[in-house]
C-alpha cells in the first residue's frame, strides 16, 4: 500500500477560550481531490492554513510524505501551492510579472518560468491577459490567475480554499476542468468549498466538520448511498439541519 502524501494527526487550534479545532485527523493520498465541508464556522479555514503553514497549529502534528512539515517548513512549502479565498494580486504589477516573482520566489530560473507560463496558458488561456494588472480583470480572470499563480512551482498539493466563490458558472466549470486535469497529473488537492455541486462532481472523498471536529469523511457516492439521497446537496443538509 502506498504512502499517504499527506497526514494529518490530532490537529487542534485554540484562539483563547475558543476551539477552533478539536483533534482533527485524516489522510490525502496521491492525485486525490479531498473536500472540505462544513458551515460557517465549522473549521475549514483554520484547517486549511494551518496545513499551508499560515499559522501554527496548539498541538497535532501534520506529516508530508510521513514526516512532520515542521522539522523543515521551507522544503515543506516548495512542494505546496495555496490560493487564498480572497485575490491577492500585487495590483501595482502585471500579472506576468506576479507569475514571474511567484516564480522567482521557489527558486525557478527565467526559462524554466517562460516554458512554466506557456503551460498554463495552454490549459488556462492566459496569455491573452498577461499585460493586464488585476484591477483591469474581472473576477473570474482574477481567480484563473490566482490559480495559475498557485501552481508555478508545480506543487504535489494544492490547496484550494473557496477558489469559485462568486464566479459565473460557465468560469466554474472551467476552473473544475483545471482541477481535474492537475490530478490527472498526480497532483493531490484540498478543496474547501460551499458548493456542493461542486464538491459532488470533484471529490474522491469528502470531510464534513462541525464545531472543529470530524463528523465524517466518505466518498460522495457512498454518502448519497448510505442517507438514501439523490444528490450530495440533500445529504450536507441533514448532516448540519441542526448546525444553521
Amino acid at each position: 500500500m502506498s504512502q499517504s502524501l499527506l497526514q494529518v494527526k490530532d490537529l487542534k487550534k485554540q484562539y483563547g477560550s475558543h476551539h477552533a479545532l478539536k483533534g482533527v485527523s485524516f489522510s490525502i493520498e496521491p492525485g486525490e481531490v479531498f473536500c472540505l465541508l462544513g458551515v460557517n464556522g465549522a473549521g475549514k479555514t483554520t484547517l486549511s492554513s494551518i496545513i499551508a503553514t499560515l499559522h501554527p497549529a496548539t498541538s497535532g502534528d501534520v506529516l508530508y510524505k510521513g514526516k512532520s512539515i515542521y522539522n523543515d517548513v521551507p522544503s515543506y512549502r516548495q512542494q505546496i501551492g495555496y490560493c487564498a479565498q480572497k485575490p491577492n494580486l500585487n495590483p501595482l504589477l502585471t500579472v506576468k510579472e506576479n507569475l514571474y516573482f511567484a516564480g522567482k520566489y521557489f527558486g525557478m530560473s527565467d526559462s524554466q518560468i517562460e516554458s512554466r507560463l506557456v503551460e498554463l496558458h495552454q490549459r488556462l488561456g492566459i496569455d491573452e491577459y498577461l499585460s493586464f494588472k488585476s484591477d483591469e480583470l474581472s473576477g473570474g480572470w482574477r481567480q484563473r490567475f490566482m490559480i495559475a499563480r498557485t501552481l508555478m512551482h508545480s506543487p504535489r498539493l494544492v490547496i484550494l480554499d473557496e477558489p469559485t466563490v462568486g464566479l459565473d458558472p460557465d468560469i466554474r466549470r472551467q476552473l473544475w476542468y483545471y482541477i481535474q486535469h492537475i490530478k490527472s497529473q498526480g497532483v493531490s488537492v484540498l478543496l474547501t468549498t460551499h458548493y456542493l455541486d461542486e464538491a459532488e462532481n470533484l471529490a474522491d472523498r469528502v470531510c464534513v466538520l462541525s464545531q472543529g471536529e470530524v463528523k465524517l469523511i466518505d466518498t460522495p457516492e457512498n454518502l448519497m448511498k448510505s442517507f438514501d439521497k439523490k444528490n450530495l446537496e440533500e445529504v450536507f443538509l441533514q448532516l448540519t439541519r441542526k448546525e444553521g
